[in-house]
């Protein structure tokens, strides 16, 4: 009967049927062969393999190293100095790509990542600055080992490299700088913290192994590098003019951190100049300093072709050879990009460079690898081999980025009885401006593909009903909509108008020419205020800051916050804070200045310090001399704290060798290192600052406790300088001591004229809050 037999129409779909399944199956078998990580020592696949002392996972790192560079021609070596390594199949070690981005999330900006079918996305967390306005160490952490876990398991399934260029810790030195949004900010105390603990995020296994990397991260960019492209200046040809002091105590700081103390595996020298020499050949920056002085264990790269920028832009050399050549001398492991690859050779052959030096490089370049596993076989069988897909995007990764946005989030501005706004009091909300709805904008620039995306305005419309006019067709605005916008804030119970800036402002290779909020936002946010019948809440959406006097002032604006880019939950976080189901407890990582500042102030100086002479006002809250719109570490909170100086000595003597100069003549400081720094007499060497902080309010909060000193008048110190820093969550009336230990070489001690640290002699004062303690330090 037909229904027991094929016809020739069901035979024709067999066959189409049979085809597509064939076809599928192919697809499938693709997709699985590219769905495996790369690795080199494949025992299992090649069983000859185990002879090779580099594959002998029980010899140690150096040895292994050893036998591998001493198995390559000099041609294959030379493919090792590239970050697109082609790799030896002779010798089971297949292609690599070094470049992978973990700025804040797994990145696909890098050509070492890539989503998919399979991993189409990552956690997306606030942009670091945002992050770095938490100023929670333990989140720092946090991130890092959550981008380490997702990395991994997109290592896994062939997604990722294990080699990740983060994190940024360049100093936001200058409010215009387009990449002032990667950093943490303008001070070097807080971005050591933030580099290292993310650096131990990304890289510690486990099992705790130094010598082990769950992936590898990198400092970067080194050094003084923070002009990109701003009037006619250009980050390829710009020279920094850097004198010793500011070198030594600003932009020095977060890179030494990251090497002594996150045992980072990777620096990044930069495009630009420092005092006439390109940093990636500088083998004063680079063997002298980060190999040399602080021991770096791991490899240096230059940003992507900074090799060839500097032959190509620079015109620091006369030759493609010679620009290899000096770089690799400097002490340049790994260059991004291909220029080094294709001209080693033209350098080894002019004699400029010999393989000796080469073989130095690469050595370093395959130490960090075997630190990753990648010469010890199957990824599978290795630690962290059974992370997958089901790893990345989960709910408590997407969760983190959730509440990292609320941490860092910070109230500016609040009149009495503003905010939060109650959710049952508000029956209409107007939500208003170019980012009130945004999606791609939240997550700043270094942004992989988020799981999902709440916006400004989804997240808002969770809790009330909402209402939207853009108010500007995007961030430049430059004819707003002024009626539609006034006439829906006029309508509505409340206003939030989400206002400030994008990559088509701020980015990498964009610098700001000024401080506005970008077009016409500023009229749009005054008429729709003045229009307004109920609360106004301003969110600036940026990496920056702005000049927004106008709005400090207009009490018709009655909140303020800034949201940085808040990340893939930045909705959410916005919502949580603005109807009080979090606390907002972020400061500010950077001042923010007047318009006047950057009127008088090109970017291009590079002097940290205050000049009376010419009338140039110094940089950042450490030595800015000017009035601020809002100062470095401002942040509001629903609560209030108070603090008490339980305990902190008044006098400390540094007990002096006999033959010291100092003890015979009067001294403005000593040196910060000597016999005097292991003995001190009264209060001693290392001392304890206790502090009572209690919170006085009547609802649980989160409060960074700030410990502020301010040195005496000598050497061009510091107006103020932050020591440390802790962050406490206390319920409501409920009170805690925190411990400051301080080390009177390390801790209060200002670096002099030529570079060298000093313990400044005289008054200190210890700030916290409006609190402040005295402290001499003499000499005995």
């Amino acid at each position: 009967m037909a229904s027991s037999s094929l016809t020739g129409r069901n035979r024709a779909l067999f066959s189409v049927s049979t085809l597509l399944l064939c076809f599928l199956l192919c697809i499938s078998e693709q997709s699985n062969a590219q769905s495996s990580p790369v690795f080199a020592c494949d025992v299992t696949g090649n069983p000859s393999l185990a002879g090779f002392r580099f594959c002998n996972t029980g010899l140690n790192i150096k040895s292994r190293v050893t036998d591998l560079v001493g198995r390559l021609t000099l041609e294959e070596k030379i493919v090792f100095l590239g970050s697109k390594a082609i790799g030896v199949s002779r010798l089971g070690i297949p292609a690599y790509n070094w470049w992978s981005e973990a700025l804040h999330g797994v990145s696909d900006l890098g050509s070492g990542t890539s989503f998919s079918g399979q991993v189409p996305g990552a956690t997306s967390f606030p942009q670091v600055i945002l992050t770095a306005a938490s100023y929670n160490v333990s989140l720092f952490q946090a991130i890092g080992k959550v981008v380490s876990t997702e990395a991994r398991a997109m290592y896994n399934v062939g997604s990722a490299g294990l080699t990740f260029w983060s994190p940024n810790v360049n100093i936001f030195r200058d409010p215009r700088w387009g990449r002032g949004q990667e950093t943490p900010g303008e001070d070097p105390e807080l971005s050591s913290k933030y580099a290292v603990a993310y650096v131990r995020g990304l890289q510690e296994t486990d099992g705790g192994d130094p010598n082990r990397l769950k992936v590898a991260a990198c400092c970067k960019h080194y050094t003084a590098y923070d002009v990109d492209n701003w009037k006619d200046v250009h980050r390829f040809t710009f020279n920094a003019v850097v004198n010793q002091q500011d070198m030594a105590d600003t932009f020095q700081p977060p890179f030494k951190s990251c090497v002594v103390d996150g045992n980072v595996a990777s620096v990044m020298c930069s495009y630009n100049q420092v005092n006439g020499k390109p940093t990636c050949a500088d083998p004063d920056l680079l063997s002298g300093v980060i190999r040399g002085q602080w021991k770096l264990n791991g490899y240096i790269v230059s940003d992507c072709d900074s090799v060839d920028v500097l032959y190509t832009n620079q015109h620091y050399v006369k030759t493609k050879g010679e620009a290899v050549a000096k770089s690799i001398l400097a002490g340049l492991d790994l260059n991004c990009d291909h220029f080094t690859g294709e001209h080693a050779m033209e350098a080894v052959k002019a004699g400029l460079v010999n393989e000796t030096a080469i073989d130095k490089a690469i050595s370093n370049n395959f130490a960090t690898l075997m630190r990753l596993g990648f010469f010890d076989g199957d990824p599978k069988k290795q630690p962290y081999g059974g992370l997958g897909p089901k790893d990345v995007c989960t709910a408590d990764n997407q969760e983190l980025a959730r509440d990292a946005a609320r941490q860092g989030i910070v109230m500016l501005k609040n009149s009495a009885g503003s905010l939060p706004l109650s959710p049952s009091a508000i029956k209409t909300l107007a939500v208003i401006g170019p980012n009130a709805n945004a999606t791609l904008t939240m997550l700043g620039n270094y942004h992989g593909k988020p799981c999902k995306y709440t916006t400004p305005l989804q997240g808002l419309a969770e809790t009330v009903s909402s209402t939207y006019q853009p108010g500007c067709s995007n961030v430049a605005c430059p004819e707003p909509d002024i009626g539609s916008a006034a006439a829906l804030a006029a309508s509505a119970d409340a206003v939030v108008l989400v206002m400030g800036a994008d990559q088509s402002i701020e980015q990498e290779d964009l610098d700001r020419l000024d401080l506005y909020l970008p077009g016409k936002q500023q009229e749009l946010v005054t008429q729709v205020a003045k229009a307004a019948k109920g609360p106004v809440v301003l969110v600036i959406m940026s990496g920056g800051g702005f000049d927004i006097t106008f709005a400090k002032n207009d009490e018709k604006i009655t909140s303020i916050m800034w949201v940085g880019y808040p990340g893939q939950a930045g909705g959410l976080a916005i919502a949580d804070v603005i109807f009080g189901r979090h606390n907002p407890s972020g400061n500010l990582p950077m001042t923010w200045y007047a318009q006047s500042y950057v009127e008088k102030v090109p970017m291009t100086n590079m002097n940290m310090r205050p000049d009376k002479s010419n009338g140039y006002p110094g940089r950042t809250y450490r030595f800015y001399t000017g009035e601020t719109v809002y100062a470095f570490g401002d942040g509001l909170s629903y609560t209030n704290f108070s603090h008490q100086i339980l305990k902190a000595p008044n006098l400390i003597s540094l007990d002096l060798d006999d033959s010291h100069a100092c003890r015979s003549s009067e001294c403005q400081s000593v040196d910060a290192i000597g016999p005097h720094c292991d003995n001190a007499v009264g209060g001693g060497l290392n001392f304890e600052v206790q502090l009572k902080v209690r919170n006085v309010g009547d609802r649980e909060g989160s409060h960074t406790l700030f410990l502020f000193t301010t040195p005496p008048e000598v050497h061009g110190s510091p107006r103020k300088h932050l020591l440390g820093f802790e962050k406490i969550r206390l319920g409501e009336k409920e009170e805690t001591v925190l411990r400051f230990k301080v080390n009177v070489c390390k801790d209060l001690s200002v670096v002099d004229e030529i570079g060298k640290r000093k313990v400044a002699l005289g008054h200190h004062l210890l700030h916290v809050g409006s609190l402040k303690h005295s402290l001499t330090i003499s000499v005995s």
